[in-house]
């Protein structure tokens, strides 16, 4: 007798619609600054781990994993950064003698060129450090940005504020979230060196007044170990506020309007604490164009002619290819 298979019913999967890319932030009304980090011609190890570091610091809105080929220039960048939303270009090139970092705002500039003169990697800071300090949601929002110094009057010092502060998205300080803001992009202009200090840290809130011990019980949720000790009032009291002492400073302390994680609570003091994570740099601005990468220079270091000169002519075949 003839048997009868039972189809088997297939399940239905509904299908996942992928969000669309969000360019406008829903509360300030703002375009959301997006941004490429990559490489002109080729860089050593360090510039290329440098790169790699840059790239996390503009989390999340930046394309953390973008691949580079050899025979892309410029023009293929700037294609596809239209589509995608892209503001600004930050640019990695080193000559025989210096490495040089350039930020530009697409698709028409202007440029900043600026010479790094010393530079420390995000390993670098963290080896470093006797308790280094990256939460896993670290980079789940941009940084803040601080520009201390630039405020001389000077025109390629305007440019060069309108530029970083444009670079990370705006913030509304009646609606903004104190748990959002851990991390802070430090610039610092010397004026009698004329270098830039960049800086990089994560921020770190502390309530005033109370034992270090006591922060980790109620952060962790883990049973402490007593067996060492005669009664419960020595694991408050053992090591004291002493260590913990230099985040309890008038200066250093806010009151908080929101409650930021377990331990901080609104209308408490809370002491305010910057780690360094890197990367590190020190920048001179050599050089000003109203275009991408080319155009009127409206502000040039005549000390670093001769060096930019070259470099330029190295990617001269390049920047002929935008024209096409």
């Amino acid at each position: 007798m003839a048997r009868f298979r039972n189809k088997k019913k297939v399940a239905f999967v509904k299908p996942i619609k992928k969000q669309p890319q969000q360019n406008v932030d829903h509360v300030t009304g703002d375009k959301i600054p997006r941004s490429f980090v990559f490489s002109r011609l080729k860089l050593p190890a360090s510039l290329k781990q440098l790169q790699a570091d840059l790239r996390k610091m503009m989390l999340p809105y930046t394309a953390l994993n973008l691949k580079e080929k050899k025979r892309n220039n410029l023009k293929d960048f700037l294609n596809v950064a239209g589509p995608m939303g892209v503001t600004h270009f930050l640019m990695l090139s080193k000559t025989g003698t210096s490495p040089y970092l350039r930020v530009a705002r697409t698709p028409q500039g202007p440029t900043l060129t600026f010479k790094i003169q010393e530079y420390s990697l995000a390993v670098d800071i963290t080896n470093s450090q006797l308790r280094p300090r990256v939460p896993k949601d670290l980079f789940k929002n941009s940084p803040l940005i601080v520009l201390s110094g630039f405020g001389t009057g000077e025109q390629h010092l305007k440019l060069t504020t309108i530029m970083f502060q444009n670079i990370f998205p705006s913030i509304d300080i009646k609606t903004v979230k104190l748990s959002s803001c851990q991390r802070i992009v430090l610039l610092n202009y010397n004026k009698e060196t004329k270098l830039i200090d960049f800086r990089h840290y994560s921020i770190r809130l502390q309530p005033v007044g109370v034992s270090r011990r006591i922060r980790k019980f109620v952060q962790n949720h883990k049973v402490p170990d007593l067996r060492s000790l005669q009664d419960v009032s020595d694991f408050i009291t053992k090591g004291g506020y002493g260590s913990e002492s230099e985040g309890d400073e008038e200066g250093a302390t806010v009151s908080l309007a929101s409650d930021v994680g377990r331990v901080n609570k609104a209308s408490t003091k809370s002491a305010v604490k910057l780690q360094e994570i890197g990367p590190r740099m020190t920048l001179e601005l050599i050089k000003i164009e109203d275009g991408l990468c080319s155009g009127t220079v409206i502000f040039g270091n005549s000390g670093e002619k001769k060096e930019q000169e070259d470099e330029d002519a190295s990617k001269g075949s390049e920047d002929d290819m935008m024209d096409d």
